[in-house]
């Protein structure tokens, strides 16, 4: 990490964790934080995901530019592909402030924002302007005050999914209420088929992804696997904020929301591996959840993720994490004489 982001993540952490997010996305969006270009890539880092190429497997988790006001310069950041949103169908605030808290001795974040967005249709204008370059996809949500959430998933995707390189359901934030009991096998292969139906619709294939909580136990697992495999879902990735609160320290571990950063790792991580024992290696896996080095880049992968995602590491870290963690993983894959389709999965048995 360079001094100069050493100085910004400090300045950063001085103000309210809500005005520093928007103040950072400013800042991306006015060309004002340093970044590395494009993407660190090899032989060995890149790889095909759900049909999309990847310079690199390390990802921008959704939650961070949920608006796309910054899409162009998070193409820069030397990410292997981008996920922006939640986008709903209508606009709406999210729920009241304060909704965002850092816990830096845990390293980790709480928040619940509750879904707050510009709506699909600015988003979808957004992403459409776009520069070319690495994939970007958008996460898809359902308004608060909806009568039908699952139709909110499939109109989304008729309003933005030409727009995006790939659309991912989510179906697990904690912050929308009883949007998490969508994840029951009958509620998501009907939300699903609603989304399949639209996404077909559209001028081109995009493919659709789905978001899974880390509190799941094995049968719905097993449960959410084959409703995967009967959608033909393209992807799966594993997992959202938790709502446990095992081993914090900070005072505000009291806060209600989804915690993300370190204390997720471990549990997300025996998820992953859960799933790709499910799915048999059948359905491609991203790993996030707890990431803040390349040796958890690296366990995610021998877990089962084809692709690892980042966030919350990231306010404690910078962007710079992401090329950094791709520039080691690539030495090691080399060093070890491996591919990333070698390493996936390869010690999913560890966390079983």
């Amino acid at each position: 990490m360079s001094l100069i982001e050493k100085l910004g993540l400090r300045a950063l952490h001085c103000l309210d964790p809500e005005q520093a997010h928007d103040l950072s996305i400013r800042a991306l969006a006015m060309g004002l934080v340093p970044l590395p270009g494009a993407p660190v890539t090899s032989d060995r880092l890149r790889s095909e995901l759900a049909g999309l190429s990847l310079p690199n497997p390390v990802g921008l988790a959704a939650g961070y530019d949920k608006n796309a006001r910054a899409v162009a310069p998070l193409m820069r950041a030397g990410f292997g592909f981008v996920e922006l949103g939640a986008a709903t169908p209508r606009p709406q605030p999210g729920n009241p402030k304060p909704r965002l808290f850092r816990l830096p001795p845990d390293r980790a974040i709480i928040n619940r924002f509750g879904f707050n967005n510009d709506g699909a249709q600015a988003i979808a204008a957004r992403l459409a302007a776009r520069p070319k370059g690495i994939p970007v996809g958008l996460n898809i949500g359902a308004n608060k005050d909806s009568t039908d959430r699952a139709a909110d998933f499939a109109e989304v995707t008729r309003i933005a999914g030409s727009s995006a390189d790939f659309l991912t359901v989510n179906v697990s934030s904690p912050n929308t209420e009883k949007l998490r009991d969508l994840q029951g096998a009958e509620a998501l292969a009907a939300l699903l088929d609603g989304v399949m139906t639209a996404r077909d619709a559209l001028p081109r294939r995009v493919p659709v992804f789905i978001k899974i909580a880390p509190d799941l136990d094995d049968a719905a697992l097993s449960d959410i696997a084959a409703v995967a495999r009967n959608a033909r879902i393209d992807a799966i990735i594993a997992t959202n904020t938790t709502l446990s609160r095992d081993g914090l320290s900070d005072p505000h571990r009291s806060e209600s929301g989804g915690l993300s950063g370190a204390p997720l790792f471990q549990r997300s991580t025996t998820i992953l591996a859960r799933l790709h024992r499910e799915t048999g290696g059948g359905i491609p896996l991203i790993g996030v959840g707890g990431i803040g080095s390349a040796q958890q880049a690296w366990d995610k992968l021998r877990a089962g993720a084809s692709a690892i995602q980042l966030y919350s590491a990231l306010i404690y870290e910078g962007f710079s994490l992401a090329t950094r963690i791709a520039e080691e993983l690539d030495a090691r894959l080399a060093r070890e004489r491996l591919t990333l389709s070698e390493l996936t999965g390869s010690g999913a048995g560890d966390w079983l």
